[in-house]
């Protein structure tokens, strides 16, 4: 396992707390051998994607416990860096198939130096080559 701090994707918190038949068991057993070594990270992307399935603020915040991930604010280099791996997946693709927020929170990874936790490596591979992915 990597040390340091984890980004943990939204498509791995989502396996869990819908305990999705064909993801569960991978997503919980990466994210509890994270939190043996590492400090799980959030940002306010991933934060609002996750929103999406509760309807009380009161709720998301007791399945994402202050004391077990950091909420860490995505820098302004980040969401450069986000905009400009946008554009060039616009450009190479020709379709808006991936939303933004993937973009940002791979970009707020690169440039904070953590590792990706995610189930969705190969656009992470081509657009933030250096970033380090724990992935199947």
């Amino acid at each position: 396992m990597i040390p340091g701090r984890v980004m943990v994707d939204s498509n791995v918190l989502l396996d869990i707390l819908t305990e999705d038949k064909t993801w569960f068991a991978w997503s919980a057993e990466k994210l509890a051998e994270c939190a043996e070594s590492s400090t799980l990270c959030i940002n306010a992307v991933i934060y609002a994607e996750l929103s999406i399935g509760f309807a009380r603020i009161e709720d998301l915040e007791a399945a994402l416990p202050g004391d077990a991930f950091d909420r860490i604010h995505l820098p302004y280099e980040a969401a450069f860096l986000a905009g400009k791996c946008f554009l060039r997946y616009r450009r190479d693709v020709g379709l808006k198939r991936s939303p933004l927020p993937d973009f940002l929170i791979g970009a707020h990874a690169a440039v904070g130096g953590m590792t990706l936790l995610t189930r969705d490596s190969s656009r992470y591979r081509t657009y933030f080559p250096g970033l380090a992915l724990i992935c199947p």
